[in-house]
């Protein structure tokens, strides 16, 4: 019997990654019954973190009332994992963009909600954190969740300042001395898929912050307020963080989880293939099939399918790519091991309409892949 290892991302705007990994199972085995298929859901730290590891891993969702991006009190979740002591945060969770999208301000939003769910594990005995910050409504360089942990951060006059992208002009001191303890004694990777630095033409603010709702003179604003940040994390803590990969990711907040906890920026992809020992995972497989939205030359800076291929190019183990675009740039995705390419875009339509059929062309995409194999002897 054949084995065929099912790893993908999230088709954004259409399929989670538990879907596209049932999806193409579907279609699989519609023509070969008999297959072994394996799932690996993959997530890249943002929405569907959580789901992804839960699926593959196991575990349950914690319920923890928070701070949305704004102050108000919203249910949001949290995964822990099977030994208890694991926890997986999606920042989005608390965070995220679409809990402010008629009211997008990253001046005004605060990752404070993000800190009450690493407070509330911590609460619940976890000692090992695994956080996505994909997807965030902020840019407030991670004060709101550092305070949450009991970090302050005051102005000139020893006074708070707002915990949000607009407070960090007036940051002048940072207090450590009711800072939960039990943070530095966690392990934590977070899954940073993105290598920007905090501030300048790459940084936060320039290269985020316009989809979170800011026109050019509030972007400009953003990047003095965190370019005075750094400043303030040199002179307190003795912190350079502006060239830290990844310090610019999620408004910021990788510069602040590394500022205040021992957080290690890693690749989403790197945090879960390790989870759930992927090596292993493919030892006795025929196959490996892994996919996302679209494939191009961008996803050789981390993405999923090339990730993928990275950790499978020792084990002799062929790859594939279903994916719903094909972009260019598709020769130095086969160089990195992937073998083909397939898109399930099967009629010329725009994603605005592509989208409504999404489903019913993966299933039938990867049955035509089912039935090549098939006559291969399969």
């Amino acid at each position: 019997m054949k084995k065929v290892v099912i790893a993908v991302d999230s088709f954004k705007g259409t399929m989670s990654s538990i879907e596209v990994c049932t999806l193409i199972e579907t279609g699989f085995k519609a023509v070969l019954p008999a297959l072994e298929t394996v799932k690996v859901p993959i997530a890249d730290g943002g929405e569907g973190t959580v789901d992804a590891f839960l699926a593959a891993l196991g575990g349950e969702k914690a319920k923890v009332h928070v701070k949305d991006p704004l102050f108000r009190e919203i249910e949001s979740f949290y995964g822990i994992l099977p030994d208890h002591k694991t926890a997986v945060i999606e920042m989005a969770a608390a965070s995220g963009l679409p809990l402010v999208e008629a009211e997008k301000n990253p001046c005004l939003t605060s990752t404070y909600g993000t800190g009450e769910l690493i407070l509330d594990a911590l609460n619940r005995g976890c000692n090992k954190l695994i956080i996505g910050i994909g997807g965030s409504a902020t840019n407030d360089g991670g004060i709101g969740m550092a305070a949450a942990l009991g970090v302050k951060f005051l102005d000139e006059a020893g006074k708070p300042v707002s915990l949000n992208g607009e407070g960090l002009a007036q940051l002048r001191r940072i207090d450590l001395s009711e800072k939960d303890p039990r943070i530095d004694q966690c392990q934590i990777l977070v899954a940073c898929d993105v290598d920007n630095p905090l501030y300048g033409e790459n940084g936060a603010a320039y290269v985020f912050a316009p989809q979170k709702g800011a026109d050019r003179a509030m972007v400009e604003y953003l990047d003095q307020n965190l370019q005075n940040y750094a400043a303030v994390l040199q002179k307190e803590l003795g912190l350079s963080v502006q060239e830290i990969a990844g310090a610019g990711a999620a408004g910021g907040l990788g510069a602040g989880l590394v500022a205040f906890t021992p957080a290690q920026l890693k690749p989403g992809i790197e945090i879960i293939l390790d989870a759930v020992q992927f090596g292993a995972v493919i030892t006795d497989a025929d196959l490996i099939v892994t996919g996302e939205g679209k494939i191009d030359g961008q996803s050789l800076r981390g993405k999923v399918p090339v990730g993928i291929a990275d950790r499978a190019k020792d084990s002799g183990v062929p790859v594939i790519a279903i994916v719903g675009d094909v972009g260019d740039g598709l020769e130095a995705i086969y160089q990195r091991g992937i073998t083909a390419v397939f898109s399930t875009n099967r009629v010329a339509v725009p994603f605005s309409e592509a989208r409504f059929r999404a489903k019913e062309d993966l299933v039938d995409t990867s049955a035509s892949i089912a039935r090549l194999l098939k006559i291969a002897g399969w």
